[in-house]
């Protein structure tokens, strides 16, 4: 699910808190923590520290990306 970003005349959309992505510039997979003037912050599903991402550089997870990261939440949280 997006929400509409409604900056200077650019119909970009911006991932909901909470989503899984995918961060284009390193590959690395994050969950959307917030978002801070133009910039989605992720941070890794396992935790740790966030980091900002320009909206036009996250993308949707693969399948595979998307089970990984909830696979990591998992053990987590069963702390494995």
């Amino acid at each position: 699910m997006t929400a509409h970003n409604p900056d200077a005349g650019r119909h970009t959309t911006s991932p909901s808190v909470g989503a899984v992505m995918v961060d284009r510039r390193n590959g690395k997979v994050g969950v959307v923590m917030g978002h801070v003037g133009p910039y989605v912050q992720l941070r890794p599903p396992r935790g740790g520290r966030e980091w900002d991402v320009p909206p036009d550089d996250v993308r949707p997870p693969t399948p595979a990306e998307e089970l990984s990261a909830k696979v990591a939440v998992a053990n987590r949280r069963w702390g494995r």
